[in-house]
């Protein structure tokens, strides 16, 4: 798995990428769907997010394009500078990395880094999705939050334990020894 700054930093845009995408998809048909096409009078929920002129961010509604920029960029800054350092962090509390099997230790840290993320993740959806159209209420705001976490958890841990993070290891794994086996050969008609 990822060994150098570089290689944590590619295998944390590789999840981030999937990661956002389906929380947007979840988000939007999932949690929202029936309300978005409700208001709207849409038979779709993509006709909805059309007939109200986007997904409502920050006040406004916004085409689902920058949705996923805005999302993406928050979920990513935040994967690199606290959930993927605590995570192993958290996960080096409870086992031994030389000592565990090297699933189960992936296992503590797709955990650990759900129970992290999730949370912080909820609490900036909150902040991007307050109806600011009502007024703040910073109790509507953590109202929203608990919500939203308990909406996000279930979805967040089994979609990363049993579908991105084996998916994403895998492609990782790939793209990683097609890398070395480059460099491997490159070496050797150099030295040829």
């Amino acid at each position: 798995m990822p060994r150098t700054q570089l290689q944590r930093m590619m295998f944390a845009l590789m999840t981030v990428i999937v990661t956002v995408h389906a929380y947007v998809f979840y988000s939007l048909y999932v949690v929202n769907g029936s309300t978005l096409m409700s208001v709207s009078g849409a038979d779709s929920v993509l006709g909805a997010v059309k007939a109200m002129g986007g997904v409502y961010m920050l006040g406004r509604n916004m085409p689902i394009w920058a949705v996923v920029i805005i999302e993406f960029v928050l979920a990513y800054t935040l994967e690199v500078t606290i959930g993927s350092p605590m995570s192993f962090k958290l996960a080096c509390k409870v086992f031994e990395p030389g000592k565990t099997h090297p699933v189960l230790f992936e296992t503590a840290i797709i955990c650990a880094t759900v129970g992290i993320m999730c949370p912080s993740m909820s609490f900036l959806a909150a902040i991007l999705y307050y109806p600011y159209y009502a007024g703040f209420n910073v109790f509507t705001l953590l109202a929203n939050w608990i919500k939203l976490v308990c909406f996000n958890f279930p979805f967040a841990f089994f979609s990363q334990l049993f579908f991105i993070q084996p998916l994403i290891r895998t492609l990782f794994r790939f793209a990683m020894s097609r890398t070395g086996a480059r460099t491997v050969s490159e070496k050797s008609n150099v030295s040829a």
